[in-house]
């Protein structure tokens, strides 16, 4: 790979141009790889695209509820493509350089979604808590304005911090090589390359991973201490069954997106290892949006009832 560098005056010579190193370790299996995640991508496309049409068309989901799912599915949507294309793009040429420029502009995406779909399941978790703790109050609260507010702030909220902390990472210098140990441009690799002390932007990514990452997850988790007391204490069995079915596929996927991502970005630079990053990266990124479509539609009587009905009518 071509490794391209400019000699700065101190005779430092200063990165321009990366390589992500992705699955080249994998020579023998890129066929191979180039099919399954060409595979997921469609699998993902498809099932959040179905997502958003019977969300949208469908008078019976014309729910708060199904209007903040419908936001989900088209975030995962964008979150995936950031980083899915580029993967299957470097599988099938095998060229996996990347640009300074493009390797930022894939980071800043990668983190400004990544904030946005904290923000979503912790928005759909309070939609939750209001349906079940207070049900009286529920149309009145979640009323169509509210719930368009609520919307864009997940998808606003968190561009000023996430577009600076990449501008931030960008201003190092990175001397020590071009070969970034990643499928992506993610911090942690990154991070490795740079010149000189870094402590200070790992201190930054730390306060900027509890603020976006486990405040959203401790309110999500006060959200459904809440629910489940509230569940129990529904008179019939049937009741309890349906407010679990309707909360806890929302339940799975805040465990998978914030466990893995979590490990990630709270773990400190001297743990990270360019095989476990890849593989917790692999999770959050692309295994669990595969599998959430899935996970709401079969833990759901409404969308699968809605699916019925579009495919089948």
């Amino acid at each position: 790979m071509k490794h391209e560098e400019i000699e700065a005056e101190e005779n430092v010579s200063i990165v321009v141009q990366f390589v992500l190193l992705g699955f080249s370790d994998l020579p023998n299996l890129q066929g191979f790889l180039f099919g399954v995640f060409s595979v997921i991508y469609m699998i993902i496309l498809i099932g959040k695209s179905l997502i958003i049409i019977i969300t949208r068309f469908d008078p019976a989901l014309h729910k708060p509820m199904y209007f903040f799912l419908a936001n989900f599915s088209s975030l995962e949507i964008s979150y995936v493509s950031v980083t899915l294309p580029r993967i299957l793009v470097s599988l099938w040429t095998q060229d996996r350089s990347i640009s300074l420029l493009g390797c930022a502009t894939q980071l800043c995406f990668f983190l400004v979604l990544g904030a946005t779909e904290c923000f979503l399941l912790t928005v759909m978790s309070y939609d939750r808590y209001v349906a079940i703790c207070n049900p009286l109050h529920y149309p009145l609260v979640m009323n169509p304005k509210k719930c368009h507010q609520l919307a864009a702030g997940t998808w606003l909220g968190g561009m000023p911090v996430q577009v600076g902390q990449t501008w931030q990472i960008f201003s190092l210098h990175f001397c020590h090589s071009n070969q970034i140990n990643h499928f992506f441009c993610d911090i942690p690799p990154i991070l490795k390359l740079a010149c000189g002390d870094t402590s200070a932007h790992e201190v930054s990514v730390y306060v900027v991973g509890m603020l976006f990452a486990v405040v959203p997850f401790m309110l999500i988790l006060a959200s459904y201490s809440k629910i489940v007391l509230t569940i129990l204490r529904l008179p019939t069995a049937q009741g309890r069954a349906k407010a679990f079915s309707t909360c806890s596929s929302h339940l799975v996927v805040v465990v998978l997106f914030f466990g893995s991502a979590s490990i990630t970005y709270l773990m400190p630079k001297s743990n990270h290892s360019g095989g476990t990053d890849k593989l917790l990266s692999l999770f959050y990124t692309i295994v669990t949006p595969m599998f959430n479509p899935m996970i709401y539609s079969l833990r759901n009587r409404d969308v699968i009832a809605a699916l019925n009905r579009l495919l089948f009518k």
